[in-house]
């Protein structure tokens, strides 16, 4: 359903190969927008692209040089893209650590330096982050995801402040577990480390803290994205809005 909230405007949604990216690629199409659809996935990009009448792009958001080489003049940028990996401090790949904050706290830092000017000069511009609750809260053995996450929110922060006096907007979205494929990797890793069903992975071990004991849909994500990204929307600026069953509540 198209509401043309965005019309004229242009976006860009990284990971948006599928997932809550997907989710945010589409919902911000049917309000009109044109998106960039950035992923790592040659062939997820295209067809989400095809799907929303949008652009692929094909990026490695481990490497500047690929990220500064995507779009700048973009009005609405979503940082989305990002990965997981489970493993106890003294274990941690150093590799794998540095690699996650390149992909979830460089490459968003350049995007938006990148983007900010085309904003300015416009006088509008929004920026959501998708974070996590792990960006307001920390799990053992996810040093790599919990610091980036938790670095994100402070660069929005920054963002929200350098950009108010230009009419550009940043904040957090902050979801629990979402029904992604990343999320149901680690529900069938945990189900077969536990010798447990996927479904009590769901309940007992994942949304053990949540009040609400189901994985979140990724349109539900998309549409607060959506939400912050409206005219309605100027004065939240700055803030992260937890969408997680009560996960931060308990």
């Amino acid at each position: 359903m198209s509401d043309n909230g965005h019309a004229g405007r242009t976006a860009m949604v990284t990971g948006a190969g599928s997932g809550i990216g997907r989710a945010c690629a589409r919902a911000l199409a049917a309000a009109g927008a044109q998106v960039h659809v950035v992923d790592l996935d040659r062939a997820a990009a295209e067809q989400v692209a095809a799907e929303v009448g949008g652009r692929a792009h094909v990026a490695d958001l481990a490497d500047p040089g690929a990220v500064d080489a995507l779009p700048a003049a973009v009005d609405v940028l979503v940082n989305n893209a990002g990965f997981q990996h489970v493993a106890a401090l003294p274990e941690f790949p150093l590799d794998t650590f540095t690699r996650m904050q390149q992909v979830m706290v460089t490459a968003p830092f350049q995007l938006v330096r990148n983007a900010l000017p085309h904003m300015y000069a416009r006088g509008w511009g929004r920026i959501v982050h998708v974070s996590s609750v792990h960006g307001l809260r920390a799990s053992p053995f996810k040093a790599g995801y919990v610091t980036a996450k938790h670095a994100i929110e402070g660069l929005s922060k920054v963002v929200a402040l350098e950009g108010a006096a230009h009419g550009v907007t940043s904040n957090c979205v902050n979801p629990g577990y979402v029904d992604t494929p990343l999320v149901r990797a680690q529900i069938a890793d945990q189900a077969a480390a536990h010798g447990i069903d996927e479904s009590e992975v769901v309940e007992d071990v994942l949304l053990r803290r949540a009040a609400l004991k189901e994985l979140i849909d990724p349109a539900q994500v998309a549409e607060l994205v959506r939400w912050l990204c409206g005219e309605h929307a100027a004065h939240v600026t700055g803030v992260s809005l937890p969408m997680d069953g009560g996960w931060t509540a308990a």
